[in-house]
């Protein structure tokens, strides 16, 4: 490989550890101390996608039923 080569590869590492720290923080925000953003750090990719769609449900859900989500 170049240098170019691996600073492209280098960046889009970056990018997706920028992209696994956000998912982390929001599910730690999400689970109000339920799951703490280290542990989020630890889940794998699989762990991470289902929780992510917990989530999800879970938002779609109050919004269906009116409650407060705050």
């Amino acid at each position: 490989m170049d240098s170019d080569q691996i600073n492209k590869m280098v960046d889009g590492m970056e990018k997706e550890v920028d992209g696994i720290r956000q998912e982390a923080l929001k599910m730690a925000w999400y689970m109000r101390g339920g799951l703490t953003y280290e542990q989020a750090l630890f889940l794998s990719s699989k762990e991470r996608q289902l929780i992510s769609e917990l989530i999800k449900e879970n938002l779609e859900t109050t919004k269906k039923s009116g409650l407060p989500f705050f």
